[in-house]
């Protein structure tokens, strides 16, 4: 395979990587972290104290298998690869999510407009519900328009929810 080619699969798989990370990350968090994985995230979901959270222990466990399958197939490989878009996916998590989103960096950006707005809130509209029931918007990098998901929160719950999150 000509070096040409061969950069153009290793990064289509990079991309198909990240794009499909979104998918895995939906079902984790809806499904794990929202399920039996809660005694982890429910600290995603209360005040935080410090700069850590129980929460940040899923950000490890997916680094590890980021670093597992990049170290194994260091010599080439598909799956080389893969973990190279497992870390750019953490990245981009690690960005959005934390950075802009939930404000963990010692600076603020409050986006005004646009995408990144969207993101803020829908992951606001996630946080409106108490508990792990209920909520809405399970994704990082992906967020449904928020009036959609103002309208299943209203047909979920009528309107049960935090007042400070629900308004946004």
């Amino acid at each position: 395979m000509s070096t040409t080619l061969a950069f153009l699969v290793n990064a289509l798989i990079v991309i198909a990587t990240v794009a499909a990370m979104e998918g895995v990350a939906w079902a984790a968090h809806k499904y794990v972290m929202h399920g039996f994985g809660w005694g982890w995230h429910k600290s995603h979901h209360e005040p935080r104290e410090g700069v850590f959270e129980r929460n940040d222990l899923y950000a490890l466990l997916f680094a590890g298998i980021a670093i597992a399958l990049i170290y194994a197939f260091r010599n080439g490989g598909a799956l080389l690869w893969v973990g190279v878009g497992m870390t750019v996916y953490g990245f981009l998590y690690f960005f959005v999510h934390d950075g802009i989103t939930h404000q963990r960096w010692p600076f603020r950006y409050v986006p005004r407009n646009g995408y990144l707005k969207r993101l803020v809130q829908a992951h606001r509209l996630h946080h409106a519900v108490d508990g792990k029931e209920g909520c809405v918007s399970f994704g990082f990098i992906y967020a449904p328009p928020p009036a959609d998901l103002k309208a299943k929160l209203k047909k979920l719950h009528g309107g049960s929810l935090k007042q400070n999150e629900a308004a946004e």
